[in-house]
């Protein structure tokens, strides 16, 4: 019914380090390719939990989209803008909050959760609250059917499905639907017309699931139907009027395997990151004093590598032989931690060095990613306006 469309996001937190790349960055370089895809730096977002300290936010933006073109996202395959730049952001939200039950989003797992977690901060806002809705509407703005996420955010995506089903549910309505459907599928042809009527009794009816996904591959297929109509029979089929928002579906990724220097997870709240465009000097410097298998006090004590966060580094960067070598020197006090840290040392300095060069000619020319920025922000917003001109108009707030 839409393309296969992918909306994702970044919080503005400044530069990006080792985790962000391998968690995120390099899995964005690769869909980029794959999907039609617009990446956002969700300022607003931002404001939910630091909406008491703002004065770093536009270097951190900056800083931010330097890094992402430095690793390789490409303006050429993506579209790349700012949220608060995109005003029909906030309209959607806005639209949205007035059909979602507080209920809904106060049952949203990570709203306690990060209340807990962020006990030095006042979190009993709207803005707060309502973070998993202003999502939501990032999401549902641009008709995103795919979202990249790892599992913890699973009930996020969940959630903005059930929005939109409920939008769907009162406003996906129009004037004489079901006649305009059934005209819609005599277009298709009578062969074919027959057998979608058919497909959707089965379903309709019976509950036929395989009938269902049939019926939706042979609308894929039909090459003659205008994207209204389209849109008509996918609602027809399922029993639902015209759909206006599209129910989004989670991209799983893997999270990133990468611990931090003392071995937690990687975060600049910790003080325990390697940033990407650290100088070379300083990675080896920091890689060099990352912690290690508490059991070695000694040289000559054997470690077990399992323990040793330098060991998930060689899980990612090491060949087998490499592995081999670490697994076997460490059990056997065969080598020391130093000696264990210097491949790692090697190949995060082999793998950021084109990163760095890359992102000295942004950095030179501020104006490059300005430009860059300002005609994602143009692609996103022509995306937007034709969904909130849907929305508008299936609220009844269209006057002329």
């Amino acid at each position: 019914m839409y393309p296969d469309r992918v909306l994702s996001g970044m919080r503005p937190t400044g530069a990006l380090h080792l985790g962000h790349y391998h968690g995120v960055l390099k899995n964005w370089i690769k869909i980029q390719h794959e999907f039609e895809c617009l990446f956002m730096v969700a300022d607003w977002h931002a404001l939910t939990t630091h909406y008491d300290s703002t004065l770093g936010l536009e270097n951190h933006v900056w800083e931010m989209v330097v890094d992402w073109l430095a690793a390789g996202v490409d303006p050429n395959q993506a579209t790349l803008f700012i949220q608060s730049r995109v005003p029909e952001h906030a309209e959607l939200h806005l639209l949205l909050s007035m059909v979602t039950p507080v209920g809904w989003l106060e049952r949203v797992p990570t709203y306690k959760e990060q209340q807990q977690k962020l006990t030095d901060r006042d979190l009993s806002s709207y803005g707060f609250l309502g973070y998993p809705l202003l999502q939501a509407a990032d999401i549902l703005l641009y008709r995103a059917n795919r979202v990249p996420v790892g599992e913890d955010q699973v009930p996020h995506i969940e959630f903005a499905r059930e929005v939109a089903r409920r939008f769907n549910h009162f406003y996906g309505r129009e004037k004489d639907f079901e006649a305009n459907a059934l005209e819609a599928a005599r277009k298709m042809g009578n062969k074919r017309s027959r057998l979608y009527l058919e497909l959707r009794t089965r379903y309709t009816e019976r509950g036929d699931a395989e009938a269902l996904l049939a019926a939706r591959d042979l609308l894929a297929e039909a090459q003659n139907l205008s994207l209204g109509d389209r849109e008509r029979l996918f609602g027809y089929l399922e029993g639902n009027a015209k759909p206006i928002l599209a129910e989004p579906q989670a991209l799983l990724t893997e999270a990133s395997r990468l611990p931090g220097l003392d071995g937690q997870k990687m975060a600049k709240s910790y003080g325990n990151t390697l940033p990407l465009r650290l100088s070379e000097e300083a990675l080896a410097h920091k890689i060099s004093t990352m912690k290690t298998d508490e059991a070695r006090k000694l040289r000559t004590d054997p470690g077990e590598p399992t323990r040793c966060p330098v060991y998930a580094f060689h899980k990612l960067y090491s060949d087998e032989k490499t592995l081999t070598w670490v697994e076997d020197g460490c059990r056997t006090a065969g080598i020391g931690c130093v000696q264990c840290k210097q491949p790692i040392i090697e190949q995060v300095i082999l793998e950021l060095r084109p990163l760095r060069e890359r992102a000295q000619l942004y950095q030179e020319d501020p104006t490059l990613v300005r430009n860059i920025i300002a005609d994602g922000c143009e692609r996103a917003r022509r995306l937007a306006c034709d969904t909130l001109r849907d929305v508008r108009e299936a609220m009844g707030l269209v006057y002329s």
